[in-house]
């Protein structure tokens, strides 16, 4: 098959268009969750109370005062930088139905720079939802004696030093979740149906957290 320089060219022009378009998201066809309006809503901003009743399962997490933060002067900072997994869960729930919103300043890490959600959190397994802010990804995995990818989605990598907004919505099986307003993740998953709510780091990354904010359906212990 004979090809043409004009062809050549067209091909060209084309992936260069593809490669510096916008950022995948969403599917405009799939339908937003949304939790019903009735639903209780609680919020930790860690200014008058610290994480007494938390269940730290790794890290070494700690509330501390700094500038600039989202509200008032106090924000949750994880400091462990040798643990493979650094989480520590809120005492709420456990809930079915879930949303779940936290912002998160990544500080530092040389190996992982990141900050997550953790939701249905139960006997040690759990699904995350986290940002990184040296990958240009983000991404849904689930935990059960070793960690899983779900779904991923490229992003521009969160910048190291600034605050960021995490949000997950889980109804029945199936969970969305977004990055700084954006949406990016779809995906179904039936394997954990019930839990808290917690955050999440990895390895080396010291991160941040300020305004978690919780909405869920309670469900049995």
């Amino acid at each position: 098959m004979k090809v043409t320089r004009r062809a050549i060219f067209k091909f060209t022009l084309a992936g260069a268009a593809l490669l510096s378009g916008p950022w995948p998201q969403l599917p405009e066809a799939a339908e937003e969750l949304k939790m019903p309006g009735n639903v209780p809503e609680e919020t930790f901003d860690f200014e008058t109370k610290g994480v007494e009743g938390w269940s730290t399962v790794d890290g070494q997490w700690t509330v501390e005062e700094m500038a600039g933060a989202p509200s008032g002067k106090k924000v949750l900072v994880q400091r462990a930088t040798r643990n493979e997994f650094n989480v520590i869960v809120a005492p709420s729930g456990p809930f079915t139905d879930v949303e779940v919103s936290v912002k998160f300043k990544p500080l530092s890490g040389r190996q992982d720079a990141s900050g997550g959600i953790v939701f249905r959190f139960s006997d040690s397994k759990y699904y995350v939802v986290r940002a990184n802010a040296l990958e240009d990804n983000f991404r849904l995995y689930y935990y059960d004696r070793g960690r899983r990818q779900l779904a991923t989605a490229r992003v521009k990598a969160p910048a190291l030093g600034q605050w960021h907004t995490v949000r997950v919505v889980a109804i029945g099986d199936r969970m969305q979740a977004w990055l700084d307003g954006t949406s990016y993740l779809e995906h179904r998953d039936p394997r954990f149906k019930l839990g808290r709510v917690g955050l999440w780091t990895k390895a080396d990354s010291i991160t941040a957290f300020d305004d978690l904010t919780i909405r869920g359906v309670t469900g049995g212990g």
